[in-house]
């Protein structure tokens, strides 16, 4: 957890991007607020593409002393300069990946809303392990993660936890208390001022401390 116990910030791109717009938003949004990491969550399979979205993550990334992931696409770690790898595969993944990569790499994993996935992914060596959707059905067969798992997670398991998918005010401030990280995407990056609102979200967080 990070000061006064507050999660941490999480932040997922969107799933295709502008090159020429989207580092100078994030730009805007790592200049502002305490960010922890920065998930690339690119759906498109072309390689260039992908290389060269990275290569502009990673810069403004590591100019803020910002993680940044990539999901997925475990080989591309080592040859971008990434710190690390999220998998969508409810951990299956995760051990191979922990012995290609080694301890110093970020492994995370998305385990929808299964404690015995997000159990056995934390045992092959996963970083933190994500939950969700918290509302809607962006993620996963539309199966909703609740406060239950959040809160028999924070008190039984040492892992750290992600919530993601379908945040909302209200959602962040419940939670608030009961996970290490929130994972933000669509929820910031549609909007206006991805920044602004961003702001609106840790405020959130701060009055529920």
């Amino acid at each position: 957890m990070s000061d006064q116990s507050l999660p941490q910030i999480y932040l997922v791109t969107p799933h295709d991007f502008d090159l020429e717009t989207f580092p100078a938003v994030l730009d805007s949004v790592l200049a502002n607020h305490d960010i922890a990491c920065v998930r690339i969550a690119l759906s498109t399979r072309d390689e260039t593409r992908i290389i060269k979205s990275s290569d502009a993550i990673r810069e403004v990334c590591h100019r803020h002393d910002v993680a940044v992931v990539i999901e997925a696409h475990v080989l591309m770690v080592d040859r971008l300069g990434l710190d690390g790898v999220h998998f969508t595969d409810n951990g299956r993944s995760v051990r191979k990946a922990r012995k290609d990569l080694g301890d110093d790499a970020i492994i995370g994993a998305f385990c929808a809303t299964s404690r015995h996935d997000g159990m056995n992914a934390g045992e092959s060596g996963a970083d933190y392990i994500s939950f969700g959707p918290m509302s809607g059905a962006t993620l996963g067969d539309g199966t909703l993660a609740d406060r239950a798992l959040f809160q028999w997670w924070s008190e039984m398991i040492e892992v750290p936890i992600v919530a993601e998918g379908g945040l909302t005010l209200d959602i962040v401030r419940d939670l608030a208390t009961v996970t290490d990280f929130f994972a933000f995407g669509d929820e910031i990056w549609s909007s206006y001022n991805p920044s602004a609102t961003l702001g609106e979200f840790i405020s959130v967080m701060a009055q529920s401390a």
